[in-house]
This record gives structure tokens, C-alpha cells and sequence, in this order.
């Protein structure tokens, strides 16, 4: 199949990771941390999409595109950098990434905080979704899903047509989604032609599609201008195109995925590789020193130079309010 055009695999490196306090911090984010055999989950992103692309887009913010540079330094990845001044969600990170190509360019846009396995599965379904892509589709992949997680939105599919996109569910919709049969967790995985998607979000969302253009049309070797960025609504691109495009194709993937969003899913994919839990389930994370639960099972003991956070695993949803409580009162324990 003869690609005239570059393929560029778009890496959005936003969010801070607030259910993985304290580990994850503004200044260290979760997908820089080396806690994943000696690698970042940012670094593994840029390895597992280094033979499918041949250009490499990091969109990061002022914040944390060091952080990504030096990624690239160790990996030797060149790569355009687009550093955002303020976060505006992803209908404008994915636009700069599309303003930053050309018209034919084909993109494949993924967060740099995932876990995934299963790399046949993986390369099989980009070479699926390259090659609809070619056909003027707005790919998205839909992973089949293992069990009714609540923590992921859904997609309700028949074949490679979408039928809706579905918020995150409680338990009980999540084992009916389950129970159809043809439900599979939204990714957040994209690919697609820059034209066609830049087509699509001036149709849906002319505002953010201008705004968008003037912020790329005015910035400074990638770096993008505060005032007018503060002008561009925040909008998800699965508000502004997903849900209202006719453009849309999912690609139901069978490769293992984890948004590793909770200390949940981190618990689950350590011991999976063979992390250490006691006879009761609990697991030290970040701690040298030997310790002990006494009348504890599936307890997480999270340790940091300056905080520690114990959690039943069940409560990982949670720390997202600890987050919050901690930005509520300025607290230097998130920096």
C-alpha cells in the first residue's frame, strides 16, 4: 500500500494523572514515570508507534514539554514539538497537530500515558485503521472489552460503524453494555486524514476550528501565544467531531489496553509482570523498606519523599477527591 504522504504518530501528552496522587505530580506526571520496568509509559509510546510512523508530533504544555524532550533526547526520536500555553482540551490539541500537517498527511493520535499489549493485535488494527483513513474516515478504536469497567466511555458498534458513543457507565448499564455483546471501550485512539478531520471540526465546531488557527498561525517554533489560546473553547474532539461527524469508523481491537487512570489498574498490571503482593493482596509501591500488613487484604501502600497514601484497592476512584481537596487548599504536595 503506497503512502504518498506522511504517516505521524500525534502524541497528546496532557493531564496530570490525579488518581495516581502521589506518584504522579505536576511536576512529574504519570506517563513520565520510570516505575514501568525501568521505562516511562511516555517512552513506551514513542517505542510501540516508532515502526508504523515515519514523523513523530509531541503536543505538550509549558509544563511538561521538557519533560517529553528529554524522552526523546534518550530514545533519539526527532519529532515536532507543540507546546500549548494553557490546557484546552483535545478538539484544539488535535487541530494544532492537524494545522502542523499537510492536508494528506495521515494521523494517528494517542495519549502517551497508556499500557498495551498484545502487538500484533495493535499493528494490525493501525494498518486497518491506515488504510480507511486513506478513504476519507475519522478512525477510532474501539478495544473489546474484558469485563464491565466503569472507568472508560464505550462505543456502541455494529461491524466498523459506530452506533453511539457512551458516557462512562455505572455498574449495572456497564454489565448490560457487556451483556450485548457489541460495546467496546473508547480508547481515545484516533486516526485519520489532517484535511478530513479539520474539514469535519470547522463544520461542527467553526469556533474552535478558527480560534485553532489563528493560535497555529501565530505561534513561535511550536510554542503557542497565552491570550489567544485563552480564547478557544475546551472542548473534547469527541464532542466536537465523534459524536456529530458521519465520517466516523471504529476498528474493534482485540490488543490489552488500560488507560492505567487508578491504582487499580497500576495494581493489576504490576502484578501482571510479576510485582510482589502479600498472601492478602497487598502491594508496596515506591518503598524499599520492609513492610508488613497485619488484618489488611488488598491494601495499596504508595510511598513518596514527601507524602504516602494508603488505599484499598477497591477506593482508586477516589483519589481523584484527595487531588482536589489538596488543590483546594494550594497544597506544595501536588508540585
Amino acid at each position: 500500500m503506497e503512502v504518498n504522504n506522511s504517516i505521524i504518530h500525534v502524541i497528546l501528552t496532557g493531564g496530570v494523572g490525579s488518581r495516581l496522587w502521589p506518584l504522579s505530580r505536576k511536576s512529574q506526571p504519570k506517563q513520565y514515570l520510570e516505575i514501568f520496568e525501568g521505562k516511562s509509559l511516555f517512552e513506551m509510546t514513542v517505542d510501540r508507534n516508532s515502526h508504523l510512523a515515519n514523523k513523530v508530533m509531541v503536543v505538550g504544555n509549558v509544563d511538561n514539554y521538557h519533560l517529553s524532550g528529554k524522552v526523546m533526547d534518550k530514545t533519539q526520536t526527532s519529532y515536532i514539538n507543540i507546546v500549548e500555553a494553557t490546557p484546552r482540551n483535545t478538539a484544539a490539541a488535535i487541530a494544532f497537530a492537524a494545522f502542523a500537517s499537510d492536508t494528506e498527511d495521515i494521523l494517528i493520535v494517542t495519549p502517551s500515558d497508556h499500557i498495551i499489549d498484545k502487538m500484533d493485535n495493535y499493528n494490525e488494527a493501525i494498518n486497518e485503521a491506515i488504510v480507511k483513513a486513506q478513504d476519507g474516515y475519522i478512525v477510532t478504536f474501539g478495544i473489546i472489552p474484558t469485563k464491565p469497567e466503569t472507568g472508560y466511555g464505550y462505543i456502541e458498534s455494529k461491524g466498523d460503524k459506530v452506533i453511539s458513543f457512551r458516557e462512562k457507565p455505572n455498574e449495572t448499564t456497564a454489565k448490560e453494555f457487556i451483556a450485548r455483546g457489541n460495546f467496546l471501550w473508547n480508547s481515545g485512539m484516533f486516526c485519520f486524514k489532517a484535511g478530513v478531520l479539520l474539514d469535519e471540526l470547522k463544520q461542527f465546531q467553526p469556533d474552535v476550528y478558527e480560534k485553532s488557527k489563528l493560535v497555529w498561525e501565530s505561534s513561535n517554533e511550536g510554542f503557542l501565544d497565552l491570550n489567544l489560546s485563552l480564547e478557544i473553547p475546551s472542548i473534547s474532539i469527541d464532542y466536537a467531531v465523534m459524536e456529530r461527524s458521519k465520517k466516523i469508523k471504529v476498528v474493534p481491537a482485540s490488543f490489552t489496553w488500560s488507560d492505567l487512570g487508578s491504582f487499580e489498574s497500576v495494581y493489576e498490571y504490576l502484578v501482571s509482570k510479576g510485582h510482589p503482593i502479600d498472601k492478602n493482596g497487598n502491594m508496596v509501591i515506591g518503598c524499599e523498606y520492609h513492610t508488613t500488613f497485619l488484618g489488611l487484604t488488598n491494601t495499596i501502600f504508595v510511598h513518596t519523599s514527601t507524602a504516602n497514601l494508603i488505599l484499598h484497592k477497591e477506593s482508586s476512584q477516589d483519589v481523584k477527591d484527595v487531588y482536589n481537596e489538596l488543590e483546594k487548599q494550594n497544597s506544595e504536595l501536588l508540585n
